[in-house]
């Protein structure tokens, strides 16, 4: 990278006849521009190599550049793919849900046709004055749907990933169960606020047409 430079020859100076040659001033100019070109060559090479440090300079920091490029890339490329998993995996627990939805609301049809059937027909057997039947109480008909509901769990067969499908599934019952629950309970509420409601005002009725009679049976 450095330039050399490449001193001329010298020609060696002639004497003059007759003068004479003063050695010492030719061996001082001799030395002087020794000392010139060595000066220049020296210039020369500082000169290159701060062109070197600056070149190598200049391509450190293109690579440094292109390699925070390529982090930033990468990382959004994991970012979006992370991304991208996470919509799968929401998607598919969203189907999961909606099927578990759907068999919960299956069986609930199916459960309350049976029952249907059931009152219909022993409300035939009754009209038929068949004794003997048995009537169910209300305690009797939740243990019936609970004992339909409680299935044996069998899992000794079933790998790792089966049995985190399992619980998943039964998590997500359990949570339909819940808010099923909290439904009911809300609904009975207002049932009970409301057969209070009017009772209340067929009580103020009942009260307004007495008064309303002994009123009458005064006047006359």
């Amino acid at each position: 990278m450095c330039c050399r430079a490449f001193a001329p020859p010298i020609a060696v100076p002639k004497i003059p006849e007759g003068d004479k040659v003063d050695f010492d001033d030719i061996h001082r100019k001799r030395l002087e521009k020794d000392l010139t070109e060595l000066q220049s060559l020296i210039e020369a090479h500082f000169i290159q190599r701060k062109k070197d440090e600056e070149e190598l300079i200049a391509l450190v920091n293109r690579i440094e550049k292109r390699r925070a490029e390529r982090a930033e890339q990468q990382r959004v490329r994991a970012e979006l793919e992370k991304e991208r998993q996470t919509r799968v995996a929401e998607e598919k627990e969203r189907k999961e849900q909606e099927e578990a939805r759907k068999k919960l609301d299956d069986d609930a049809k199916k459960k309350k046709a049976l029952t249907n059937m059931t009152q219909q027909y022993g409300g035939v057997q009754q009209r038929d004055g068949k004794k003997g039947a048995k009537k169910q109480t209300e305690r009797e008909k939740k243990r019936k749907i609970l004992a339909e509901r409680r299935k044996p769990l069998i899992i000794d067969h079933l790998n790792e990933d089966k049995l985190k499908e399992k619980a998943n599934e039964l998590w997500q019952w359990l949570l339909t169960l819940e808010a099923e629950k909290f439904d009911l309970t809300e609904k009975l509420k207002r049932q009970k606020y409301d057969i209070n409601v009017f009772q209340t005002r067929i009580n103020e009725q009942q009260k307004f047409a007495k008064g309303r009679g002994k009123a009458k049976g005064r006047v006359r």
